[in-house]
C-alpha cells in the first residue's frame, strides 16, 4: 500500500524492563497475538511505516529495530525516542509504547494530521483535562532539546516534550479527546470510552483489566 503519511514514520517503544510484569511485555499475548504486533498494526492502520525503538531483546523478526545509542541503554523511553529521531529521515515521528494496545489508529491519524497542518513540535492528546504522554507526534527538529532533557537527569517524557515545544516555533499541542470524539473525528472500533483507550499493561492485574473491559452501551 502507498503510505498515507509520507512525511512521518512510526516507532513502537519496546525498551522497558517489564519488572512489574515479570516478563517481557512486548511478547505477552492479547487476543492470541503479542502486544508488539498490536502496536505495529495500529501504526500500520494509521498509514505509517514503522520500526521498533529501544528493544532490549531481539525483536527484529517483527520489524526493523533501532537500538538505544551507545551509553543510553537503560535510560528509559526518552532514550528510545532520541535514538529513533536520530535515525528518522522524515519530518515527523509517531511514538506508541508497546503497552498501549487499545489506542485507535484514527487518533494517531488525527494527531499526525494536526501536527502536519500546524507544524507543532509536539502533538499529544488529553482526556478529562489530563495530558496523555503517548501516543506522541514529534517533529524531528525537537531532537536537540530532547537530548538535553535526556542528559539532564530528569527524563520525564512529558516534561521533556513541553520543554521541546517551548523551544521550537511550532510549540506544544495537546488536543482534548472529548472534542474529537463527539463529532466523530476520532472513534474506537470497539466503542470503548476514551479513558479506556489509555489502559497501560504494566502488571498482571493490568492484563486482567484489559481482558475485562466492556464497550460503552449503544445509545440506540
Amino acid at each position: 500500500m502507498s503510505l498515507l503519511h509520507p512525511d512521518a514514520e512510526g516507532f513502537v517503544l519496546a525498551g522497558g524492563k517489564s519488572s512489574r510484569m515479570g516478563r517481557d511485555k512486548a511478547l505477552i499475548e492479547v487476543e492470541g497475538r503479542p502486544l508488539l504486533e498490536h502496536s505495529l498494526q495500529i501504526l500500520h492502520e494509521a498509514g505509517l511505516e514503522s520500526r521498533i525503538a529501544g528493544a532490549t531483546v531481539d525483536l527484529s523478526n517483527f520489524a526493523p529495530v533501532v537500538p538505544d545509542r551507545q551509553g543510553q541503554s537503560g535510560l528509559g523511553p526518552l532514550a528510545g525516542i532520541c535514538s529513533a529521531l536520530s535515525e528518522c529521515s522524515r519530518r515527523f515521528a509517531v511514538f506508541l509504547p508497546v503497552d498501549l494496545p487499545l489506542i485507535p489508529a484514527s487518533l494517531i491519524d488525527y494527531l499526525l494530521h494536526h501536527a502536519i497542518v500546524t507544524e507543532a513540535a509536539v502533538t499529544l492528546a488529553s482526556v478529562a483535562g489530563f495530558v496523555q504522554t503517548f501516543p506522541a507526534v514529534i517533529d524531528r527538529a525537537a531532537l536537540g532539546s530532547l537530548m538535553e532533557s535526556l542528559h539532564s537527569g530528569d527524563r520525564n517524557c512529558l516534561k521533556a516534550f513541553r520543554t521541546a515545544g517551548s523551544a521550537l516555533p511550532g510549540g506544544f499541542s495537546a488536543l482534548p479527546l472529548e472534542l474529537l470524539v463527539q463529532p466523530g473525528q476520532v472513534k474506537h472500533l470497539r466503542a470503548l470510552y476514551p479513558g479506556q483507550w489509555f489502559v497501560n499493561v504494566n502488571t498482571p492485574d493490568d492484563l486482567k483489566l484489559l481482558n475485562e473491559l466492556e464497550p460503552r452501551p449503544n445509545p440506540s
